[in-house]
């Protein structure tokens, strides 16, 4: 049986709250049983969504917090005026060894700066980054992580080394790739091409022996399974990101008005509904929700704000697999390994933080 793991939820945070984390924290429970939670927030709002639910009390329990951020809420603000916040809490928790993962879906600002100021970065790490799954159109089971996703702007070359080698330590760890395939996201496969940032984050990526770099990739083929971590700024990241939702979104848009304006497609549906259930299952982002806040002293696991009880679920899973793993301790150890060759002492690749 796997060793016992707690994840600490901030049960506040999100569009949605505790009406639909309590219910995703009850099933998870009962899927993992290695898996214990701890609720974090208002005792007198969490309670009453527990009335008459079984559930093993020695495995969940509500730690109260008197405060909450908001999702417009400024980070510097929360960070500053907000120290008793559910969210605060819960990464208080990861910090004194109470619980091995924190969960939230609130205001992505104020966590990562929260979860910096609370727990760190590891040794060798100058900026957490946030990693996640991307769906592939070779299969249902192969996947894409793409980091940094929004936590960070602008980035060194040296900066986007970091995000390979801990990309490559989530992708072999917890996706169980041996040998994670390494690609940079830029405007064009051919080495002349992008900007002077990208250009001199290749040579530092092809550099080390313990990656495996495959070179450029192209937008166009972030879902083609040509590289199984793809690496860019969170400027970048996000945009690629959203763009990815936004079709995603208007294919599905188009598809039912399609439907709806043809009597033939309505009456082809029935044929047609274990290809289109497998396919929306496929895309759903359900699937995917739980973005890695990699570089800190803990596991820290952003859902998506508006995530509703399955995919807060699945935001819970990545928390157990990486608290499992010890993915932090697994950075630590490989970054200082992989980045031996780079010269830590070039002023152009780094930043003072």
């Amino acid at each position: 049986m796997s060793a016992p793991v707690t994840v600490a939820l901030d049960a506040m945070g999100g569009d949605h709250g505790p009406r639909i984390i309590v219910p995703a924290a009850l099933t998870a429970l009962a899927s993992y049983p290695q898996l214990s939670l701890i609720l974090v927030g208002d005792e007198a709002v969490l309670k009453p969504l527990l009335h008459k639910k079984q559930y093993d009390s020695h495995r969940l329990r509500v730690h109260h917090a008197s405060q909450s951020v908001a999702m417009d809420e400024l980070p510097a603000q929360a960070l500053r005026y907000k120290k008793d916040s559910s969210m605060r809490v819960a990464l208080n928790l990861v910090k004194e060894g109470a619980a091995q993962a924190c969960v939230s879906a609130g205001n992505t600002g104020a966590l990562l700066a929260t979860a910096r100021f609370v727990l760190k970065t590891l040794p060798g790490i100058d900026r957490p980054a946030l990693i996640g799954l991307m769906p592939t159109a070779v299969n249902s089971t192969t996947m894409v992580r793409v980091l940094d996703l929004g936590a960070n702007i602008d980035s060194t070359p040296l900066h986007l080394l970091q995000f390979a080698a801990m990309g490559h330590i989530v992708s072999h760890a917890i996706d169980g790739v041996a040998k994670p395939r390494i690609a940079l996201l830029n405007i064009g496969e051919e080495e002349i091409k992008g900007n002077e940032v990208i250009k001199n984050a290749a040579k530092l990526i092809a550099a080390q022996a313990s990656l495996h770099y495959v070179g450029f990739i192209e937008a166009n083929d972030l879902f083609a399974a040509k590289a199984d971590v793809i690496v860019c700024d969170g400027f970048i990241g996000n945009i690629a990101l959203k763009a990815s939702e936004g079709t995603a979104s208007m294919l599905l848009q188009f598809f039912k008005r399609a439907v709806k304006e043809s009597l033939l497609a309505r009456l082809a549906i029935p044929f047609l509904l274990p290809v289109l259930t497998k396919t929306k299952k496929h895309f759903d982002p359900a699937r995917y929700n739980g973005a890695s806040l990699l570089g800190l002293n803990g596991v820290v696991i952003k859902s998506h704000g508006n995530a509703k009880e399955v995919a807060f679920r699945m935001a819970i899973v990545q928390a157990l697999k990486q608290a499992e793993q010890d993915v932090p301790l697994q950075i630590a150890s490989r970054v200082e390994m992989t980045l031996a060759n780079t010269q830590d002492n070039d002023v152009e690749n780094r930043d003072d933080l």
